[in-house]
């Protein structure tokens, strides 16, 4: 069993043991009491701020039991702009709202109790952009959410976390861009390896091509419009339905006349992995970020099974789902153990996060699978449907592939060998397939 840092206990005794007094524990934190709370870096001060923290945490306050199990969204004002939307936005799951606008990671490491006396299913956190504001660094707000997680943990082992990037702002917001993408960075550095956390990549899912917030979602820069909103919850939904909490009803995959399935929906039967030649050494050290190539040693059969011995691949209520994975990029694949030769139609759909890098393997060659506007290299397509689900058709004849994504041209003329399985990769980011099946063709 591990042991839980003091550092863990003397957070949570701040959090979630009472004061003698309601309204002191309520109350934005004078100055003489900031010293003495957990965390690090100076609170975030001023009037709205400061009149919005005892008012909406004391309404809080009474709803603890009717919020009990919620998916708990933890941040500031972007945050606080879904409002009373979150049920609609996510049908069939419940949720709460823990937004505050103008608060900082500290400011929410001293309020975390508002989200563990819920004893929540899950935690989504977005946070950090208004320490920039204030002048602090990235490693300040880095060290209240590693305390923050450390906090959780101690409470709850196993409840699941989805971390959402910081947004990208501008300059004129004191939010720069490169101070922002400095911030992800530590933050990504600080969940690596740790599969209670799901990290989303919510800064390129808003970024122009300058590394600036793109207008198009955004109302001021910083805060996201109606349009904005409707596109960070279509990247959660994927995530929230392995987590089980959305499309938790099995979807039937149709085979129209003349194909075979090859995934029944149900388990992982007909799919394993197969032996990779081992990688050759490299003279240099590895990077912190650099991705992990999955070496296969012995083969394995999932026949029956609804989980890949690693965890990272599992049937899903009809989707065969290919998880982000705790590393930040883990390359590896998934192969049919079935081999087709001769010529042949594949129909599968696909639905990617933001960014997510996968890929379909034709035998042997790789069609890039991903998340194509903002992975590539297809980032022109007119059908595609982020964060939804795109039809993939692969024409195998005279060993070349014809590849479409809803109708519009991947590739003309892929070279593929005469025979072999087929493959699905994981790289970063999660990836799901469905309704796959394959047409021989005389």
């Amino acid at each position: 069993m591990k042991t839980v840092p003091r550092f863990v206990f003397a957070i949570l005794f701040c959090l979630l043991v009472p004061s003698t007094r309601a309204d002191e524990t309520l109350s934005f934190p004078s100055i003489e009491a900031e010293s003495a709370l957990p965390g690090v870096g100076p609170l975030r001060r001023y009037e709205g701020l400061m009149q919005r923290w005892p008012e909406f945490r004391a309404k809080w306050a009474t709803q603890v039991e009717a919020d009990q199990k919620s998916v708990v969204f933890l941040g500031d004002s972007i945050t606080q702009g879904w409002g009373t939307s979150l049920p609609g936005r996510f049908p069939g799951m419940k949720s709460a709202n823990r937004g505050i606008g103008g608060d900082t990671t500290r400011g929410m490491l001293i309020r975390l109790d508002d989200v563990l006396s819920l004893n929540p299913s899950a935690i989504v956190m977005l946070m950090g952009t208004n320490d920039l504001e204030i002048g602090l660094e990235p490693s300040v707000a880095a060290e209240n959410v590693k305390l923050i997680l450390a906090a959780i943990k101690a409470h709850d082992p196993k409840v699941p976390v989805v971390f959402c990037q910081v947004f990208p702002s501008s300059p004129e917001k004191k939010r720069p861009a490169a101070k922002i993408q400095e911030l992800n960075r530590l933050y990504a550095d600080l969940v690596r390896g740790d599969e209670q956390v799901t990290l989303l990549d919510t800064w390129t899912l808003f970024a122009g091509a300058d590394g600036e917030a793109d207008p198009k979602w955004f109302k001021d820069l910083l805060h996201l419009n109606p349009e904005g909103y409707a596109r960070w919850a279509a990247a959660l939904r994927p995530v929230f339905a392995t987590l089980g909490f959305l499309e938790t009803e099995r979807v039937e995959s149709p085979v129209e006349e003349g194909f075979v399935s090859l995934f029944n929906g149900k388990d992982l039967t007909g799919w394993g992995f197969r032996l990779t030649p081992p990688r050759k050494p490299s003279k240099n050290a590895p990077k912190p970020d650099a991705p992990v190539f999955v070496e296969v040693t012995a083969a394995a059969n999932f026949d029956g099974k609804t989980i890949s011995d690693d965890g990272r691949y599992a049937a899903i209520n009809g989707r065969l789902v290919v998880k982000t994975p705790s590393e930040g990029r883990r390359i590896q694949q998934l192969w049919t153990t079935e081999e087709f030769d001769g010529d042949f139609i594949l129909k599968l759909e696909f639905r990617a996060t933001p960014n997510a890098d996968s890929g379909v393997f034709i035998r042997q060659p790789q069609l890039q699978c991903r998340d194509y506007p903002l992975a590539g290299p297809y980032k022109d397509l007119k059908n595609y449907k982020a964060q939804d689900w795109n039809e993939l058709v692969v024409t195998v004849k005279d060993g070349k592939a014809h590849a479409t994504c809803n109708g519009e041209v991947l590739e003309e003329a892929l070279e593929v060998p005469a025979t072999g399985p087929i493959g699905l990769e994981g790289d970063r980011g999660q990836m799901e397939y469905r309704h796959l099946r394959l047409k021989k063709l005389d």
